[in-house]
């Protein structure tokens, strides 16, 4: 019983020390999760938030896992959004017909305004990790959905 005591109280002493360094943990699985929304998305995809955007840091961070041939709509981001793929291989399109096929640990920079469309190809599943900067509150800006032929132009 002296040995509990003891571990409590290292605990909370350490959740006190840690408390007032002003840091805050997100403990994995107590950020939502939840299924990409078919107005938004084409195909299964699931979105794990990781961290929230706050008063100082205007950015939020999620792992999204598509399956294979799923993709967003068309969208632009009002403060850019970085997409590291940590899984497969990720699709990104933009207006101009140009697609990038990008690989895991390689990242593609979104920079603010530019309409484009991101997910897995026809053949295998891919998870990435999406930075998303937010300006007024507002991280995406959602648009009409992406065709087949704009999705297997590569």
């Amino acid at each position: 019983m002296k040995k509990v005591i003891v571990i409590l109280a290292v605990l909370a002493f350490a959740s006190v020390a840690f408390a007032e360094q002003g840091q805050e943990v997100y403990r994995k699985g107590t950020q939502k999760s939840f299924v990409g929304p078919a107005e938004y998305f084409t195909g299964d995809v699931t979105v794990d938030m990781l961290f929230p955007a706050n008063d100082t840091a205007h950015y939020s961070g999620a792992y999204v896992t598509f399956q294979p041939g799923a993709r967003t709509n068309w969208h632009w981001h009002p403060a850019g959004q970085h997409m590291i793929v940590t899984d497969g291989v990720a699709l990104t399109g933009t207006r101009d017909g140009k697609v990038i096929e990008f690989t895991e640990g390689e990242s593609v920079w979104c920079p603010v305004g530019v309409d484009h469309w991101h997910g897995a190809t026809p053949d295998g599943a891919m998870t990435h990790l999406v930075i998303s900067g937010s300006k007024d509150g507002k991280a995406v800006v959602w648009k009409e959905k992406v065709t087949d032929e704009q999705y297997m132009k590569r």
